[in-house]
């Protein structure tokens, strides 16, 4: 469990709600970026797509690996690549980094069973809907966020969502590292019951 005061839910809802806002966040600024860098519209669906798909492909990796280290490590290593994946985009100067820095986004991004297995690890079962829907209203906070968060700070300038979002994992970072204890990695029953579907929770 988590240290008197120290509620490890805070910091869940914080790394799905990032998850999502940067899928989200991009969306406003696919103009912007089609201009700078001459993208053709498939070029552009393409960036915004490309984040999912590397959701899809690396939540049941995330998942092995947080079973045989633990969700915390995890948990710590994602979110510091999705401020790298910002910083990136923020950086871009040209379409194939701007893919690159999805793709690490992306990657870093597909935390999200891992947010769910740790409350499943922590929580009771009476308490554990309580935890399961604050994941489920974070999902759906950071959709709405994202897209006007974007178009919103790129009023500021065209890079300043990305630098936002940067700022915003690096602080979540450090909140997850002063509120989530480390979980020892379970055997293979235990990850059966406690582990959810590697495919909950991935953005559309």
């Amino acid at each position: 469990m988590s240290p008197p005061g120290r509620s490890p839910l805070v910091a869940l809802f914080l790394t799905v709600f990032i998850d999502l806002m940067g899928f989200g966040i991009v969306i406003p600024l696919l103009p912007i970026y089609a201009e700078q860098f001459a993208a053709t519209p498939f070029a552009a669906g393409a960036l915004l797509a490309v984040y999912s798909l590397m959701q899809l492909v690396y939540a049941p990796v995330w998942g092995r690996v947080s079973d045989r280290i633990g969700r915390r490590p995890v948990l710590l290593v994602s979110l510091a690549g999705s401020s790298l994946g910002y910083l990136l985009l923020a950086t871009a100067g040209s379409l194939r980094t701007l893919f690159a820095a999805r793709i690490l986004a992306g990657v870093a991004g597909a935390n999200i069973p891992v947010a769910q297995a740790y409350i499943a690890d922590v929580t009771s079962r009476a308490e554990r809907a309580r935890g399961m829907g604050l994941i489920g209203a974070a999902f759906g906070l950071g959709m709405v966020v994202g897209p006007a968060l974007g178009g919103g700070l790129s009023l500021l300038g065209s890079r300043v969502p990305e630098s936002f979002a940067a700022g915003l994992c690096l602080l979540n970072v450090v909140i997850t590292a002063w509120s989530l204890p480390g979980i020892a990695a379970r055997g293979t029953a235990a990850r059966e019951r406690v582990s959810p579907s590697p495919l909950a929770g991935l953005a559309p």
